[in-house]
C-alpha cells in the first residue's frame, strides 16, 4: 500500500450476497404473487386475509428494495450510517419472511422452502453487515 492511500474496507462477500439476494427476492416476489393467485382461486382463502397478505407482500417489497439499496451503497461507499440502516431494515424483513414461512392462513410447501432460503440469505447478510459496520467504524476517515 502506497503512503496516503486508504485500505479498501468494503466487503466483497457482502456485495455478492446483496446482488444475489436482489435477484432471489425478485423471483421470490413473483413466486409469491403467483401462489397468492393460486390460493385465491383454488383454496378457501378468506378475502380479508388474502388482502392482508398481499398488502404485507407489497410492504415487504418496498422494505427489501430499501434494504438492498442502503446495503449496496453503504458497503461500496464504506458508510456506517447506510450500512446500519440496511441492517436495521433487515429486522422487519426477517419478521415478514417468518410470517410467510409460518403464520399465513395457508402455507404451501414451496413457500416454506423459498422463505427458509430467504432467511438463510438474511442470516448471512446480518453477520457480514455487522462485520462491515465494525470495519467501517474502526477506520480513520479524515
Amino acid at each position: 500500500m502506497a503512503s496516503g492511500m486508504q485500505p479498501i474496507l468494503s466487503s466483497t462477500p457482502l456485495q455478492v450476497l446483496l446482488y444475489l439476494n436482489s435477484w432471489y427476492f425478485a423471483a421470490y416476489f413473483l413466486a409469491e404473487v403467483l401462489m397468492f393467485i393460486y390460493k385465491g382461486i383454488m383454496l378457501p382463502y378468506p378475502s380479508d386475509n388474502l388482502i392482508l397478505d398481499v398488502a404485507l407482500l407489497l410492504l415487504f417489497l418496498g422494505l427489501e428494495i430499501l434494504r438492498i439499496f442502503y446495503g449496496w451503497k453503504g458497503n461500496l461507499c464504506e458508510r456506517s450510517l447506510a450500512t446500519s440502516v440496511s441492517v436495521l431494515i433487515l429486522l422487519p424483513c426477517t419478521a415478514l419472511a417468518v410470517y410467510y414461512l409460518l403464520l399465513q392462513t395457508f402455507v404451501l410447501r414451496l413457500e416454506f422452502i423459498l422463505s427458509a432460503i430467504l432467511l438463510c440469505f438474511y442470516g448471512l447478510e446480518f453477520l457480514l453487515g455487522l462485520v462491515c459496520l465494525s470495519a467501517f467504524s474502526r477506520s480513520k476517515v479524515y
